[in-house]
C-alpha cells in the first residue's frame, strides 16, 4: 500500500530574511525574551539605587512572588483569556505574538533568578552591617532600625544563609540539563524545596519584623507578611482541591489507556488535569478530552515511562486529582481563522477536544503506528467523524514521514493561518521552527515544567 501523500513532491517555501530567522531561533524564543525582560527591569531598578537592606528584601520578595503567582492556575487561565480576546480581524503579526502566551514560564524563571539575587544582596548587606561595616543600614524586610554590631541577630542570618543555599539548589536543579535527565528528581526538589523556601521566608520576614530588629511597630504592618500570605494561598489553593475519584480504564492496546472520569466535572476543551497515585511524590498532567453533550472527560495515556506503564498495566480504580483545570497551548487556536493540527502518537489527545468542539475550522495531520490497533476503532472513528479529510499516516506501513512538509502542505491546501504541533520534543521543535523560519505561525509545547 502506498503512502497517502507523496512527501517528495511537497516543496517548502523559501526561508525568510536572516534578521527574521534570527528572531525565530530557539535561543531567542519568547520564553527567553520574557525572562530577559524581567531581569532587565530589575537591572533598571538596581541602577536607580542606592538601596537599603530593607529595599533589597522587598525587591527579593516581589520577584519571588511574581515567580510563584504567574504559575498559579487561575492566573494562567486569565493570561490565556486576555491573550486570545482579539478577533481574527486583527493583524496577523499581532495575533502571532499574542499566541505565544504559553511562554509565560519565562516570567517565572526571570522572577526566581532575580529574587534569589536580590535576597543574596540583602543577606550580604546584613552580614556586613553585623560585622560593623554597615553605615546606617536598616535590617530585614520590616520597618527596621539602624543596625549595630549586634543588631541584625544571629537567627536572622542563619535563616538567610539557609534560604540562599536552598534557593541555589532549586534553581540549579531546574536548569535544562538536570531537568531533562532527572525530571522526577527535579519535580520533587522543586516541590519540596519550594515549600521549604516559603517556610524560611516566613521565618525570615517575621524575625525581621520583631524587635529589636525593627522599629517596634505591629508585625501585621509589615508588607512582606501580606505578600507571603498571598504567595502561600496561591501555592495551597490547588491542594485545597485535592480529592480521590473513580476512574474507568479502557485499554485498546498494551500501549494506550483511555481513562474515563465522571465525578461532576466537565472541563473546557484543551485544558489539562493533574492525576496521581501517590499525591505527595509524583503528579502527571494530561489533556482533558470532553465529549460534546456528555458529562465527564477522558485522558489519553500512552506508555512513556515507569509511571504510565504501571498505570496502563494495573488499571487503578481510583486516582487522586488536584488543582484547577488549566489552559494549554492549543487554546490559542481562537486567535486564527483556520488552523492545522499536527500530532504524532498520543499527541492526538490534546488535539481531540478542539477537533470535537470545532470552535475553529481545523485540519488534522496525524502520524502514528497502526492507529486502529493502538487506539481502538472507537477513537479513530470518532476522529474521522469530525475530520473526514484528516491525513492519518500509519508509520508501521509507511515509515516516519517528513512532518514539516506534511504540515506545510496541509497549511497551504486548507488556507490555514497557523499550525499547532503536539508531539515529542525533537519533532515539535522541527515543525515549529521549520515553519516559523519560513514565515508561518507555528506553536508547540516548550517543556518548561
Amino acid at each position: 500500500m502506498s503512502p497517502p501523500v507523496d512527501v517528495d513532491t511537497i516543496t517548502l517555501p523559501p526561508l525568510t530574511s536572516w534578521p527574521r530567522r534570527l528572531f525565530k531561533h530557539p535561543r531567542l524564543m519568547h520564553y527567553n525574551r520574557l525572562a530577559a525582560l524581567v531581569l532587565l527591569a530589575n537591572l533598571g531598578f538596581l541602577a536607580a539605587g542606592p538601596h537599603s537592606p530593607r529595599t533589597l528584601g522587598h525587591a527579593a520578595l516581589a520577584n519571588l512572588a511574581l515567580a510563584v503567582v504567574v504559575r498559579q492556575q487561575y492566573v494562567i487561565n486569565l493570561l490565556f483569556r486576555l491573550a486570545t480576546r482579539p478577533s481574527t480581524r486583527r493583524p496577523l503579526k499581532l495575533r502571532w505574538t499574542l499566541a505565544k502566551v504559553y511562554h509565560f514560564g519565562g516570567v517565572h524563571v526571570g522572577g526566581a533568578v532575580a529574587g534569589a539575587l536580590w535576597f543574596l544582596g540583602q543577606t550580604v548587606a546584613l552580614t556586613g552591617a553585623r560585622a560593623g561595616t554597615g553605615t546606617g543600614a536598616r535590617a530585614g524586610t520590616g520597618a527596621g532600625a539602624p543596625v549595630t554590631a549586634s543588631g541584625a541577630g544571629i537567627a536572622l542570618l542563619v535563616v538567610a544563609y539557609a534560604l540562599i543555599a536552598l534557593l541555589a539548589g532549586v534553581i540549579a536543579t531546574a536548569l535544562p540539563p538536570f531537568r531533562a535527565r532527572f525530571h522526577d528528581r527535579f519535580e520533587k526538589i522543586h516541590r519540596y524545596g519550594g515549600w521549604a523556601a516559603l517556610a524560611l521566608f516566613w521565618a525570615h520576614t517575621v524575625l525581621s519584623a520583631l524587635p529589636p530588629l525593627s522599629a517596634g511597630g505591629p508585625v501585621v504592618a509589615e508588607p512582606g507578611l501580606w505578600v507571603l500570605a498571598l504567595v502561600t494561598f496561591s501555592v495551597a489553593l490547588p491542594w485545597l482541591r485535592l480529592r480521590k475519584v473513580d476512574v474507568r480504564i479502557e485499554r485498546p492496546s498494551p500501549h494506550v489507556a483511555l481513562a474515563h472520569f465522571d465525578h461532576g466535572v466537565t472541563p473546557f476543551a484543551g485544558s489539562s488535569t493533574a492525576i496521581s497515585r501517590s499525591p505527595l511524590t509524583e503528579w502527571h498532567s494530561f489533556a482533558n478530552v470532553p465529549a460534546p453533550g456528555r458529562s465527564g472527560f477522558r485522558l489519553t495515556i500512552s506508555r512513556a515511562g515507569d509511571w504510565t506503564g504501571s498505570f496502563i498495566d494495573d488499571a487503578p480504580a481510583r486516582v487522586w486529582v488536584k488543582g484547577i483545570t488549566t489552559a494549554g497551548v492549543a487554546n490559542i487556536e481562537t486567535l486564527f481563522s483556520k488552523v492545522v493540527y499536527v500530532a504524532t502518537g498520543s499527541g492526538i489527545g490534546p488535539c481531540l477536544p478542539h477537533l470535537l468542539a470545532a470552535e475553529v475550522p481545523a485540519r488534522l495531520v496525524w502520524a502514528t503506528r497502526d492507529p486502529r490497533a493502538t487506539y481502538g476503532d472507537g477513537l479513530v472513528d470518532e476522529i474521522l467523524a469530525v475530520q473526514p479529510d484528516a491525513l492519518v499516516w500509519d508509520t508501521s506501513r509507511h515509515g516516519k514521514p517528513d512532518m514539516v512538509r506534511l504540515a506545510y502542505a496541509a497549511y497551504r491546501d486548507f488556507g490555514a493561518e497557523a499550525v499547532i504541533c503536539i508531539s515529542n520534543k525533537k519533532l515539535t521543535w522541527q515543525v515549529v521552527h521549520g515553519l516559523e523560519r519560513r514565515g508561518i505561525p507555528a506553536y508547540g509545547a516548550i517543556w518548561d515544567s
